[in-house]
């Protein structure tokens, strides 16, 4: 890493790609709110654990922010189970103004019988 590198996240740092900074971010958020449900909620760590399905002991690991413990599928499902509503936000890199478009010599073939498939449109 160079003196003067910026990065738009810690992720964006200590990960190797942008693929594992990207998941890395969303486990961190993810997390983040689990760990502030079980706060606002005023459960025990076995009440939320019950709630969500899991064990006590892994609760306590989310509540003590053992990331790698957890996937971005079970902390969906935990959010969700939890009255949460998670979604995801996509967003392009800075500077692609150009959106993509398929070639002119792209045909599609969405919505169209395979090869030798009966016409069943009563053509």
């Amino acid at each position: 890493m160079s003196k003067g590198q910026r990065f738009t996240s810690i992720w964006d740092a200590i990960e190797d790609t942008p693929r594992q900074a990207a998941g890395m971010r969303a486990r961190s958020e993810l997390m983040m709110a689990l760990q502030e449900w079980v706060k606002i909620s005023g459960k025990t760590q076995a009440e939320a654990a019950q709630l969500l399905g899991i064990t006590q002991p892994r609760m306590s690991d989310l509540m003590r922010g053992k990331i790698s413990l957890f996937s971005i599928d079970s902390m969906m499902d935990m959010a969700t189970t939890a009255g949460l509503e998670p979604h995801v936000t996509i967003k392009k890199p800075k500077g692609s103004n150009k959106t993509q478009t398929p070639s002119s010599n792209t045909r599609s073939t969405r919505n169209k019988p395979p090869k030798g498939a009966a016409n069943n449109m009563g053509c």
